[in-house]
C-alpha cells in the first residue's frame, strides 16, 4: 500500500484545534484502501481489476445537526472542515448529545495469520478463479452458467478528533462467491456458496469441497420433488441460524431503527421475553478474527461484546454515540461506514445465538413430519417479517432425515419465531460469508453464527399442498 497518510497527526490535531471551537464535535477520518476485484461468469471475465483510492472525510456536529464532506486531495481538507461545519450550522436546532467515550491514543493492525493477498499477483488470484469455474463446470454437462467472483481489500483509516481521539487502524479482507446454474428442459436450479477471511489468502485456496458442493446441489435438485407448503416444526442447521440472527433480529437491535420509529422502539424494549431462557444472542467486534472484528469503530469507541438477549430477555442493543446519548444507554463500538464517502452509521459486526446443551440428533426427535434445512439461497426481511431460501432440504418423518426436497422456503415473524424455538443445539459453527446492507452501503463485512435450532410453527413456502 503507498504511505500516503503520514506524518498527519500534526496537521490534524492543528486543523482540529482551529476549527473546534464553531461546533459542538468534530472529526476528521483519512482513509487508503487498495484491492483487487475479479468476477469470471463462464469463460467471460466480467471484472478484472485492481484498485487504489486515498480520501477522506470530515464530521461536523452543531446542536444535534450533522455535516458530512469528503474529499479525496488532502489539499482541500480545510475547504471541507468549513463546508461540514456550515452545513452542521444550517441544520442544527436541537442539542448534541453524544453519549461519553475516552478519547484513545492508539495504532492497531489487524494481524493476518497467513499471506497477505497484495503479495498474491492478480494474474494468480484469475488462475484461482479459473480453477473454481472449472470445477464448478466438470460436475455435469447440465450446469449451464457459473459464476465466481473474488474480491480482497486492504484498509488503512485515521481517526481524529475534538475530543483528543487519535487512532490509526488497518486490516485485510477477502472474500469468494460461487453459484451454478443447472437447467434440464424448463427446471432450473441454482447452488450458491460464498465464503470470506481476514486471516490468510490461504484461506480461499483450498475450497474445492464447497465449490464442488454448489454443482451438485443444483444438478440434484433438478429432479427432486418441491416441499409440500405447509406449517411444520423446522431443524435449521447452524448457517441459516446464522443469517435468521443476522437479517431477522440484528437489525431490529440496531438503536437507529428504535430511535427513530416509535413503533420499533415500543417492540423492541429493554426487559421484554423473546424466547426461553436458554436463548442467548450476542454481538461484537471484540471477539478475534472474524469479519466484523476489529479494535475501534468509525467513531473510536473500543469494541466490545454486547449481549442482546440474555435468557430469553432483551437486555441489549446497539450503539452508535449518538443513538447511546439520546436512549440515555452506553456506546458499543457499532458505529461503522463503508468508506470514507459515507457517514457512520449503527451497524451489526458479528452476530449470534449461543449454543445450547441439546444434542443434535435429539432435535429431531418427535417429528412426526418436519423439514430440515440447511445452508443459504437468498431470502429478505422487511420489518419483523422474513423469507429465506434454503440451499439444501429433508423432509424428517418420524424423528428420522427422510427424502430430500427442493424449493424451500421459510416465512414467519422474528419475534413470534424466537418464541417459538423448542430446542438449541450443541454444536456452533462461525459464517465468514457476510456482506450487510444498509442505508446504501452495502457490502459491509460481517460475521454470524449460530448452533443448529429447532423451531415450531414454521410456515414453509413451496408446492401447494
Amino acid at each position: 500500500m503507498p504511505n500516503l497518510i503520514t506524518d498527519t497527526k500534526n496537521l490534524l490535531t492543528d486543523l482540529i484545534a482551529r476549527y473546534s471551537k464553531k461546533v459542538d464535535y468534530l472529526m476528521i477520518r483519512l482513509e487508503e484502501a487498495e484491492g483487487a476485484d475479479i468476477i469470471l461468469r463462464g469463460d467471460k471475465v466480467e471484472t478484472l481489476s485492481e484498485c487504489i483510492s486515498v480520501g477522506g472525510q470530515v464530521r461536523a456536529c452543531y446542536k444535534g445537526g450533522w455535516g458530512l464532506s469528503s474529499f479525496n486531495n488532502l489539499a482541500t481538507i480545510e475547504d471541507r472542515i468549513q463546508e461540514a461545519i456550515a452545513a452542521a450550522r444550517i441544520v442544527g436546532d436541537e442539542e448534541t448529545i453524544l453519549a461519553p467515550i475516552n478519547p484513545v491514543q492508539a495504532v492497531c493492525e489487524l494481524p493476518l495469520t497467513g499471506t497477505d493477498p497484495r503479495n498474491i499477483s492478480l494474474s494468480q488470484k484469475k488462475d484461482l478463479c479459473d480453477k473454481y469455474t472449472d470445477l464448478l463446470k466438470s460436475i455435469d454437462h447440465r450446469i449451464t452458467t457459473t459464476s465466481v467472483r473474488y474480491g480482497d481489500s486492504a484498509q488503512k483509516v485515521i481517526i481524529a478528533t475534538s475530543e483528543g481521539t487519535f487512532i490509526e487502524q488497518s486490516w485485510v479482507d477477502m472474500e469468494m462467491r460461487f453459484a451454478a446454474t443447472a437447467r434440464n428442459g424448463d427446471t432450473v436450479q441454482t447452488g450458491r456458496e460464498t465464503t470470506g477471511s481476514r486471516k490468510a489468502f490461504e484461506d480461499l485456496t483450498s475450497l474445492d469441497e464447497q465449490v464442488t458442493s454448489a454443482a451438485r446441489r443444483a444438478i440434484e435438485a433438478l429432479s427432486l420433488p418441491s416441499v409440500k407448503g405447509n406449517t411444520y416444526t423446522v431443524v435449521i442447521d447452524p448457517v441459516l441460524t446464522g443469517l435468521f440472527v443476522h437479517e431477522a433480529f440484528g437489525h431490529l437491535s440496531e438503536a437507529d431503527m428504535a430511535y427513530e420509529n416509535p413503533d420499533v422502539l415500543e417492540v423492541m424494549s429493554l426487559g421484554r421475553r423473546f424466547g426461553n431462557q436458554e436463548l442467548q444472542i450476542f454481538d461484537g467486534a471484540a471477539p478475534e478474527g472474524h469479519r466484523g472484528s476489529y479494535y475501534y469503530d468509525d467513531e473510536g469507541t473500543p469494541a466490545t461484546t454486547t449481549q442482546l438477549i440474555k435468557d430469553g430477555i432483551l437486555v441489549g442493543r446497539l450503539h452508535s454515540r449518538e443513538t447511546a446519548g439520546k436512549l440515555n444507554e452506553t456506546p458499543t463500538g457499532n458505529s461503522r461506514c463503508l468508506s470514507y464517502q459515507y457517514a457512520p452509521i449503527v451497524r451489526m459486526t458479528n452476530t449470534w445465538i449461543e449454543r445450547g446443551k441439546t444434542p443434535v440428533n435429539d432435535l429431531f426427535s418427535g417429528i412426526k413430519e418436519g423439514v430440515y434445512a440447511k445452508n443459504w439461497l437468498g431470502g429478505m426481511t422487511n420489518g419483523e417479517m422474513f423469507t429465506f431460501g434454503a440451499g439444501e432440504a429433508w423432509m424428517i418423518r418420524n424423528g428420522e432425515i427422510a427424502e430430500p426436497v427442493k424449493d424451500v422456503t421459510l416465512s414467519g415473524n422474528v419475534f413470534q419465531t424466537l418464541k417459538d424455538i423448542e430446542g438449541i443445539g450443541d454444536d456452533f459453527y462461525w459464517d465468514e460469508s457476510g456482506g450487510c446492507g444498509k442505508g446504501g452501503q452495502n457490502g459491509l463485512p460481517v460475521g454470524c453464527g449460530g448452533p443448529s435450532l429447532r423451531i415450531k410453527d414454521v410456515v414453509v413456502g413451496g408446492e401447494a399442498g
